[in-house]
């Protein structure tokens, strides 16, 4: 929530290009608003914040742009080459199917990331294990993304937002892996799917997304789902429980927050900013804890961090395709990643309520995207 405070500026609009743009390439054809300043990142001539804001709709729907804010400004040299012509008028145009492919993508790295973070945790301190994750992490996606835009992807007139988001995920990281090492996977998994319920209601609130009364159902049904899985009691409400479930509502906070900043940043401005400010937080954790991992350890932390890098990276793209309510609910898919991987790795047997919860919530998933793209 607290980056939601910092963030002053309404929604933009974006231009939308006439190519698609694919999961791991940049938006093309960004509004850029008169006097701002020009933006260098890779595929994106926003304004940094000056200029008119957009204009909300009467609905509250997609925000349209404010006409005398639209003005002459030249995008950067390192974009050029990337945008097409845009339609007219500026009017940001969701891309709902794309966005949920790439949150589908998210879900199995960040399966995957969780897994090796619970088996990791047992061995190394909680503070040793999310530095190198968030290290590797940074190593990874500054390969990809330096030689293309270099450090112009710095540039920014968001640093507190940045910084706020970043301390925000790392108490839910810091949380989730505590809640990793205290309960079986897929138990810690499930419960944070309650996040995409506070994502939506913050959307709305903040926001002023539209969320209608079949997005309101799918995600209704789809947290019945969790609270199958989970049964929630009065014996389960233990410490693991409890940390679960303050990542939860952190992440699904930070969600609607990242959700705001793209209206000014580009997903590898978002990235790299998150990935410094995580890893020199959790290197203030090195002195409380340190074991010396063997060298087969040292491959699955690199694996770990270059997962979690990744499919953060496709969750934020997801954000700037799609709006938080209608791709979030797909994070459902990494209940059914995680069920298998217990399975596989720790003998976790899924109960009957666990198999009928996860079909509860994947099924919620499914008729959200069947809804979504006969809208289009």
């Amino acid at each position: 929530m607290q980056q939601l405070n910092g963030a002053a500026e309404a929604v933009t609009a974006r231009k939308a290009s006439d190519e698609p743009p694919s999961c791991s390439r940049p938006h093309a054809g960004r509004a850029v608003a008169r006097g701002a300043a020009t933006s260098p990142l890779v595929g994106e001539g926003r304004g940094g914040g000056a200029g008119k804001l957009a204009r909300k709709s009467p609905t509250g729907a997609t925000p349209t742009p404010d006409p005398s804010a639209q003005g002459g400004g030249e995008e950067s040299a390192a974009a050029s080459n990337l945008n097409s012509a845009p339609k007219s008028g500026g009017q940001r145009v969701e891309r709902i199917p794309l966005g949920i492919a790439c949150m589908l993508a998210a879900t199995i790295l960040f399966a995957g990331s969780s897994a090796l973070s619970k088996w990791l945790v047992a061995t190394y301190p909680i503070g040793e294990m999310l530095f190198m994750r968030a290290a590797t992490a940074l190593i990874g996606v500054s390969l990809v993304i330096l030689p293309v835009t270099g450090f112009k992807v710095f540039r920014t007139k968001r640093l507190r937002d940045h910084l706020l988001r970043s301390v925000s995920q790392s108490c839910a990281q810091t949380f989730l892996v505590i809640a990793f090492s205290l309960m079986p996977l897929a138990s810690a998994v499930a419960i944070n799917f309650s996040a995409p319920l506070f994502a939506t209601v913050a959307a709305f609130v903040f926001l002023k997304e539209t969320v209608g009364p079949v997005r309101w159902g799918a995600l209704i049904v789809g947290f019945m789902g969790v609270l199958l899985v989970t049964s929630p009691g009065a014996d389960t409400l233990q410490a693991g429980s409890l940390f679960a479930l303050a990542n939860a509502v952190l992440f699904g906070t930070v969600t609607v927050g990242v959700r705001r900043m793209t209206a000014t940043e580009s997903a590898e401005t978002l990235t790299m900013y998150q990935m410094v400010f995580l890893t020199a937080f959790f290197a203030a954790a090195l002195p409380f804890g340190w074991v010396t991992p063997t060298l087969a350890d040292w491959g699955a932390l690199a694996a770990n961090g270059l997962a979690n890098a990744l499919g953060q990276y496709l969750w934020t793209r997801a954000l700037h395709l799609a709006p938080t309510s209608a791709v979030v609910p797909f994070n459902y898919f990494s209940l059914v990643w995680a069920i298998i991987l217990g399975l596989l790795v720790w003998g976790d047997v899924p109960s009957a309520t666990l198999l009928v919860g996860s079909a509860v919530v994947v099924g919620s998933g499914m008729f959200l995207l069947w809804h979504e793209s006969r809208g289009r």
